[in-house]
C-alpha cells in the first residue's frame, strides 16, 4: 500500500486534536506505517519558528509571517514529510499550506498570488494527498477557544478574522474536491469517527466488508 500524504486543517476551535486521535487509532487498526507532524514546526527550526509566531507579543508584518511560515515548512519538507513519504511512511500534518491560504490570504488580505509563488518555490508539485477540512460554525469556534488555554497571537484576532479565514478554506475545498474532505465537526464524535474512517478507508483502499 502506498504512503500517503494527509493534511488535517480547519479553523482554530474546529477539533483537530480530537480527530487527529481517531485517525492514530485507525492507522494503529490498518497497521499501517505513519509518522504525525505538525506545522508551523515538525522540526526544531520550525518548532522555534511556531513559538515566535504564536507569541502575542511578537510583532512583524504579514509578508515577514508569511515568509516565516514558509521557511518552517520548507524544513519541515526536507526533514521530515519527503525522507518519511520516501521511506514508504504516510505522513499526517496537522496544518499545511491551506493554512496559510486561509489565516494569511483570507483572515490578513495577502492575495492568492503571492502564496502561490511561494507554494511552488518551497513545495514543487507536492501536494497532500488528502485534507480532510475540519469545519465548524463561527459562533462554535469562537466559544471553544474562550473555553480553552490561553489564547495564541491568531486566537486573539476578532470573529471577522474566523469569519474571512473559514470563508477561505470553504473556498478552497469548493475548488479541489478531489482533494479535500470537508466533515462537519460539530456533530456527535462518534458520527465524525465514522465519517472520517469512511474517508480514510477510501483513500487507502480498505474493505471493511472484506
Amino acid at each position: 500500500m502506498l504512503a500517503k500524504f494527509i493534511t488535517l486543517d480547519g479553523i482554530d476551535g474546529a477539533g483537530k486534536t480530537t480527530q487527529l486521535n481517531v485517525i492514530r487509532d485507525w492507522f494503529a487498526a490498518q497497521a499501517l506505517p505513519v509518522l504525525f507532524t505538525r506545522e508551523p514546526g515538525g522540526t526544531p527550526l520550525g518548532e522555534a519558528l511556531r513559538a515566535l509566531l504564536l507569541n502575542p507579543a511578537t510583532q512583524v508584518s504579514l509578508h515577514t509571517e508569511t515568509l516565516l511560515m514558509f521557511a518552517a515548512r520548507r524544513q519541515h519538507l526536507e526533514d521530515v514529510i519527503l525522507p518519511a513519504l520516501a521511506r514508504g511512511v504516510s505522513v499526517v500534518s496537522d496544518r499545511f499550506t491551506d493554512a496559510t491560504f486561509a489565516y494569511q490570504g483570507g483572515g490578513r488580505g495577502l492575495p492568492d498570488g503571492q502564496i502561490e509563488i511561494l507554494e511552488n518555490w518551497v513545495q514543487g508539485s507536492l501536494k497532500p494527498d488528502l485534507t480532510i477540512l475540519l469545519d465548524v460554525p463561527l459562533a462554535v469556534s469562537l466559544q471553544r477557544i474562550e473555553r480553552s488555554r490561553e489564547k495564541d497571537r491568531f486566537e486573539q484576532e476578532e470573529a471577522d478574522f474566523f469569519t474571512r479565514v473559514r470563508e477561505a478554506y470553504l473556498r478552497r475545498a469548493a475548488a479541489a474536491p478531489e482533494r479535500y474532505a470537508v466533515v462537519d465537526s460539530n456533530r456527535d464524535k462518534a458520527v465524525v469517527r465514522g465519517e472520517i474512517e469512511g474517508v480514510l478507508d477510501g483513500v487507502f483502499g480498505v474493505d471493511k466488508a472484506a
